[in-house]
């Protein structure tokens, strides 16, 4: 059975319809920061995710982040404990793809909900 038809399989049990194997297909549905080279830092619920790139709902850019908790550091910290004050987002947009090389950092739901309220910044 090659991917496509495991994909498949995986649709017609579970009715997910952006439903991947593997580990990008594990991480549908989960709120993320991703990192790409391009594209930088950008956060949102991962709607669909290959090797190729991935879709992201909600997502927000963050372009300029310290975690909530100052012991701990980079992006990572953000994923654990949210956003402190001083960072700067921009506004959502409903859907953005990436299209490149990414990597994925699960947030906790305290990051979640701190990365989507925080107030949107314009680019000065």
């Amino acid at each position: 059975m090659d991917a496509n038809q495991l994909a498949q399989v995986i649709v017609a049990l579970t009715g997910a319809q952006n439903a991947q194997p593997g580990v990008a297909g594990s991480m549908i549905g989960k709120y993320a920061i991703i990192r790409s080279r391009n594209e930088g830092i950008n956060a949102g619920e991962i709607a669909a995710a290959d090797e190729t790139g991935v879709v992201l709902k909600n997502a927000r850019r963050i372009w300029y982040h310290r975690p909530a908790d100052k012991s701990e550091s980079w992006y990572e910290g953000v994923a654990n404990h949210g956003l402190s004050d001083d960072s700067k987002v921009s506004g959502a947009v409903s859907q953005k793809a990436i299209i490149e090389g990414y990597s994925v950092t699960i947030c906790t739901d305290v990051a979640r909900q701190s990365i989507e309220a925080a107030v949107a910044h314009a680019q000065s």
